[in-house]
Order: structure tokens, then C-alpha cells, then sequence
């Protein structure tokens, strides 16, 4: 047994969620994603996928579905020639001390009102909501009214995919949001977020992974079959691009881990950053969505 994973994997399965949130925000111990470190760069990533494609971001409405509580991407990507764009995170509040060093760089996308660093609603909307709810009611509140959500030309996530306990359900709402010439891209990290140890979480059973070891965060612990499965499901063009192996701490875990994370394919399975590119979004049967509450 692997004290060393062990004890931190127990202690962060029952660390209390805002407390987690509260060492996010000031970074200590656990960073914040590429989107809040490096925004410019995973601008340019998503540009890069788009460009193979024959897409661009100019005049794009985009979704950035788990912004984290940064507008730094949002800034980013109209910065690059978005038209708009949408952020939506059900766990996290805007970050008024990232946010703030986001001035006066960002001014023409960015105020301050009442002593917060707010979004101008004419080129980013911040919606703090299940992305279920948001398909069910078709509206999104803007100040005092109501405004039916449009579909969106992009949906683009990073590092939100493995932490997602429906990942098939969140997909087809996600695909309901998405125009028919539309398009998704979603960054994927398959390690155990314990990164010194990326397959540990695979060595152990559902029923001690979900009870004892799981962070607050969450784990799904999918692979590239499962992803592949769910968006082959509900895309007639998908694209699977592998950014990341590990194959020597792979072999070093192979023995132990379980059958059902295994295909017998080394280069499949030592996956551990993900790439998924999903365009033309399959026409969703009415009994397939969300009812209304």
C-alpha cells in the first residue's frame, strides 16, 4: 500500500469544498488551470485546432463551460476576435482579486462597479447555473430581464471534462447549446490529479475510489473509450487528438490496475492529456433533453 498517495488522497476526499475553493483562490497548494495562468496561450491553442478545421474564433459567440471565477480567458478570445462570450461554472464566483489584475489591460471589456471587477454584459455574460438547468429554461438572466439563450457558435472547456460525475448527460445538454455548424473543443487531463502518481486512482476498486479517495472535486476516472463513446454519440464529426503519454509510470502501474481501465493497448492507455474537437452536432430527439421543471 502506498502511504505516500494513500493519507493526501483521504485527506483531500474529506477537505470540505470551499475550503479547496478558498486554497485555490490564493494558490496555495492547488494552482488554477491553463485558462487563469496562461489564458493567451490556451487562446492560441484553441486557435491552432480551429485553424486544422478551417474554422476561427473572428465573430464567434462562445461558451466557456467551468471558467473557474478568472475573465481572463473570456478577455483573451476578444481580444483574438470572439464577438461574445458566455461563462458558465455551476461551482465557482467570479474572482474579484484575479479579476482586478485584469485592468486596466481589459478596460473595454471590464468595469468596476461597487468596488467589483465586473464583465461589460455587451461582450461577456457570466451565468452561475447547472448547464442542465440552463437547456431546461432556455433563459439567462441579464440584470432585471430575461433573455432566451442562443446557441452557441463554440463551446470550449479545459481541465473540466475528467472532474464531471454526468459526463454523458452535461454532453447532450452541452450539445443542445450548440449551433448545427457549430463546434466543441475540450481540453482533458486522464491523470490522477495527483500528479506525481497520473494512474494511481485506476488501481482501485469503484466502491473504495467513490467512498474513500475521491477529492471533493471529483474524478471520473474516464478513459479515451469512454469519452470517445459519448461525444461519437451525439457528433457526426469527432476528432480525438492524444497531446500526452506516459508510458514508463504506466508500466510501472500496469500490475495493478483494473481490468476495466485497461484495453491492451500500451499507446491507448498510457494517455494522459486529451484532446477532443467535436463538430456537427446530431439533431436531439425532444424525449433526449432535460424536461422543463
Amino acid at each position: 500500500m502506498n502511504l505516500k498517495y494513500i493519507v493526501p488522497r483521504m485527506i483531500r476526499h474529506l477537505l470540505p469544498l470551499y475550503f479547496t475553493h478558498l486554497l485555490l483562490r490564493y494558490q496555495l497548494i492547488i494552482k488554477p488551470g491553463n485558462e487563469t495562468r496562461a489564458p493567451t496561450d490556451m487562446v492560441n491553442r484553441y486557435q491552432k485546432t480551429l485553424e486544422d478545421a478551417g474554422r476561427s474564433i473572428q465573430g464567434q459567440r462562445i461558451l466557456d463551460f467551468g471558467y473557474g471565477g478568472s475573465f481572463a480567458l473570456a478577455c483573451s478570445l476578444l481580444k483574438a476576435g470572439a464577438s461574445h462570450v458566455t461563462l458558465v461554472d455551476k461551482f465557482a464566483r467570479p474572482e474579484d482579486q484575479m479579476n482586478r489584475k485584469l485592468l486596466p489591460e481589459y478596460e473595454q471589456y471590464l468595469a468596476v462597479q461597487n468596488g467589483q471587477v465586473v464583465p461589460r454584459p455587451e461582450v461577456i455574460n457570466v451565468i452561475e447555473a447547472d448547464i442542465h438547468d440552463l437547456v431546461k429554461q432556455g433563459l439567462v438572466t441579464q440584470g432585471s430581464t430575461n433573455a432566451r439563450i442562443q446557441p452557441f457558435d463554440m463551446i470550449l472547456s479545459s481541465s473540466v471534462y475528467e472532474h464531471l460525475d454526468d459526463v454523458n448527460g452535461i454532453t447532450r445538454s452541452l450539445t443542445a447549446l450548440t449551433k448545427p455548424s457549430g463546434c466543441q473543443i475540450h481540453f482533458v487531463d486522464l491523470r490522477d490529479h495527483y500528479f506525481k502518481y497520473p494512474f494511481e486512482m485506476l488501481t482501485f476498486s469503484d466502491e473504495v475510489w467513490k467512498k474513500r479517495l475521491n477529492p471533493g472535486s471529483n474524478l471520473n476516472r474516464y478513459r479515451l473509450s469512454h469519452y470517445r463513446g459519448v461525444f461519437e454519440q451525439y457528433f457526426d464529426e469527432t476528432r480525438f487528438i492524444v497531446l500526452e503519454r506516459d508510458p514508463a509510470r504506466f508500466e510501472q502501474a500496469r500490475p495493478r490496475i483494473k481490468p476495466k481501465f485497461l484495453s491492451g493497448d500500451a499507446d491507448v492507455d498510457s494517455i494522459t492529456l486529451l484532446q477532443v474537437f467535436a463538430a456537427a452536432p446530431k439533431p436531439l430527439s425532444q424525449n433526449s433533453l432535460p424536461s422543463p421543471s
